[in-house]
């Protein structure tokens, strides 16, 4: 395959902006950009006083403006490319300012002022401006860089001072900050480019929480008489300690939104050097099995976390089967037999059995432990009322159910309402972090810990994360499981974080991607692209480079460049050359796969077709289409030689 006259003139025009000759021709491999780019540098040569000089600042942004802008401003590029040869706009951030604002106000006349202003054009930050901002920056936080050194997060310091001066150069503003750092601490003698930011570090400072024993600083937190009493008991225990907890139901095997709460509990405790329990929230006998308590904890083991001690919320069912019948005693708690169907939804009509006395009560809640009712003939519900309305959640109903620790012991169970706080009491959990949909349950979290006299933890809610394209509920995956549609919970087409483990995802990656998406209380939902991208930069890091061609498809090459088979040194890992590096042939014989061909392609095929050339990896060359032999001698499918 001959390497066409055309494609060499459009690879010298790159190379005459800065381009290097293997990102030239790696260019060309996408006609869209190429076309694109070719007619910015020639608009670009129109406009410079010395044409056949492009700087290379100017030409990246010339390449930047090509890649990333969209189709519905490409008539309006004679703008932006104005403004980059008269170094209006001098950096990535203005540009992406000003394409961000073109898209927003594609019509002409375009207001060109607003653009300006709005993109920071004109805008002149200087050096020395840059070495003032990043020296407060690091004034201000001199005392936690003596004493964390290159550890610290430097991506704190880096947003700090990209936010004071916004338009900044990014490259410049890198290296003040380097230099700066060098001097306070020295060299830095930690790889670089080895260390992936762990949600922890990225996220786990920024969280403005209150300190353990000042829960009543947080707003919605509601103070009794007793509470400061019970907050000093509560710092003789823990010493000032942060607590956190991951409390999963064991009735499934954890998903992909799991490894945001496993990395926002534990790692919130790691960087405050506090501790974080995992407790199962046993409390719902029947979908409860021993492969999901042991899976649950290998997940958390993997991910790189080790509790600080597993607990069960079936641990203390005796104590929370007193504290119900103290409920009852105080008068806020009482047996209904309201049916399961007339408590549901909101608006739900008063108990006629709430004001029945406390003794029938007491005497009624003995006699649901003793099995005298049959299921959802009884339940004991609370006095109160919750953050959405709905009036006495329940606290306990009966279920004749085999529970995986406790046995035949009890046949009525706590629900999630009543156990949650009582559970987090106990264990003197001092940030009890939980996604969104329990935001309505945070008055009566708040309401039981306070009836019964106990120290109240704060609740905290965040977003949950989903994913598009994919099943994470459990129910669903478990009817998927039932009808033969996945095989089992680690099927490698879901995204349970078994199965994810099973496709081959490092750990990292997944906790890299939940400290990038971080931690606010919208709900975040996110393309699986996102985690892959995650997956690509761990693995950049950490896996050594091979090549592999599964389905084999000879080509020759008609006008090889070389006399005789050479060999190309390709690095181990791209762009570290300390880390070795391998060697490959090359011959006019190669194999490529067969899936990168094809003779009649969709419009969105980019890779080898009769009509489209394509570049070859680790090598400057690009080979076109000049004949397809076909042979399909001893074998029934069809084999391609070019």
């Amino acid at each position: 395959m001959a390497v066409s006259i055309d494609d060499e003139k459009r690879v010298a025009l790159f190379k005459s902006i800065g381009l290097n000759e293997q990102k030239s021709w790696e260019t060309l491999k996408n006609n869209d950009i190429t076309r694109l780019l070719e007619s910015t540098i020639n608009e670009a040569k129109t406009i410079l006083s010395n044409e056949n000089q492009i700087s290379k600042s100017i030409g990246n942004l010339l390449y930047s403006l090509s890649t990333k802008s969209k189709q519905q401003i490409y008539h309006l590029h004679k703008y932006l490319i104005k403004y980059i040869c008269e170094e209006k706009i001098k950096n990535e951030q203005q540009l992406i300012a000003a394409i961000d604002y073109l898209l927003t106000n594609p019509t002409e006349p375009i207001d060109q002022k607003a653009l300006e202003e709005s993109a920071g054009i004109g805008v002149n930050v200087t050096i020395d401006d840059i070495k003032r901002v990043v020296k407060e920056v690091i004034e201000e936080n001199k005392s936690k860089l003596i004493d964390q050194g290159y550890n610290f997060s430097m991506n704190t310091l880096i947003n700090e001072a990209r936010y004071r001066l916004k338009w900044a150069d990014g490259r410049l503003l890198k290296n003040e900050m380097d230099d700066q750092l060098v001097d306070l601490l020295g060299p830095n003698d930690l790889q670089p480019n080895t260390k992936i930011h762990s949600f922890a570090e990225l996220v786990g400072e920024a969280l403005n929480f209150h300190k353990p024993g000042e829960n009543y600083k947080t707003e919605g937190y509601v103070m009794t008489p007793k509470t400061l009493d019970l907050m000093r008991e509560h710092l003789k225990k823990t010493g000032g300690q942060i607590i956190t907890r991951f409390p999963p139901e064991p009735n499934g095997i954890l998903h992909i939104g799991h490894a945001k709460a496993i990395n926002f509990n534990f790692g919130y405790a790691k960087i405050n050097n506090g501790i974080c329990y995992l407790r199962y929230d046993d409390t719902n006998p029947e979908k409860e099995e021993e492969k999901f308590f042991t899976g649950i904890i290998d997940i958390v083991k993997w991910l790189g976390y080790e509790p600080y001690k597993v607990t069960h919320a079936s641990d203390h069912f005796d104590q929370l089967y007193e504290w119900a019948k103290e409920l009852i005693h105080r008068d806020l708690a009482y047996v209904c037999h309201q049916k399961g169907e007339e408590l549901k939804g909101h608006n739900v009509p008063e108990s006629p059995w709430r004001y029945r006395p406390i003794q029938e009560s007491l005497q009624l809640f003995e006699d649901m432990k003793h099995g005298k009712f049959a299921e959802g003939e009884a339940t004991l519900r609370m006095k109160c009322v919750m953050e959405d309305g709905k009036l006495d959640p329940v606290a306990y109903r009966i279920k004749y159910a085999h529970h995986a620790k406790t046995g035949d012991k009890w046949c009525i169970y706590p629900t999630y309402d009543y156990t949650h706080c009582l559970n987090d009491s106990i264990e003197n959990i001092t940030h009890s972090l939980c996604t969104k949909e329990f935001q309505s349950r945070r008055s009566s979290y708040y309401w039981l810990c306070n009836a019964l006299d106990l120290y109240c933890p704060v609740q905290w809610e965040y977003g949950r994360l989903n994913l598009q394209y994919t099943v994470v509920s459990k129910r669903k995956i478990v009817k998927l499981i039932e009808n033969n549609v996945v095989r089992d919970w680690d099927d490698p087409r879901l995204y349970t974080l078994t199965a994810l483990r099973r496709r081959g995802f490092p750990p990292e990656a997944i906790n890299l991607f939940c400290a990038r998406i971080g931690v606010t209380m919208s709900q975040t939902i996110l393309h699986p692209d996102m985690l892959d991208a995650c997956v690509r930069e761990v693995l950049n890091l950490n896996a050594p480079r091979v090549m592999v061609v599964l389905e084999p498809l000879k080509v020759t090459i008609t006008n090889f460049p070389y006399e005789k088979m050479t060999e190309l040194t390709v690095l181990n890992y791209p762009g570290e050359e300390s880390r070795g590096s391998h060697t490959i042939k090359f011959d006019s014989v190669i194999y490529i796969e067969k899936s990168d061909f094809s003779e009649n392609p969709t419009k969105d095929f980019k890779r080898l077709t009769p009509n489209q050339p394509c570049g070859l990896k680790h090598i400057a060359l690009v080979i076109t289409i000049q004949d397809i032999i076909r042979v399909s001698l001893f074998f029934s499918k069809k084999n391609y030689f070019i």
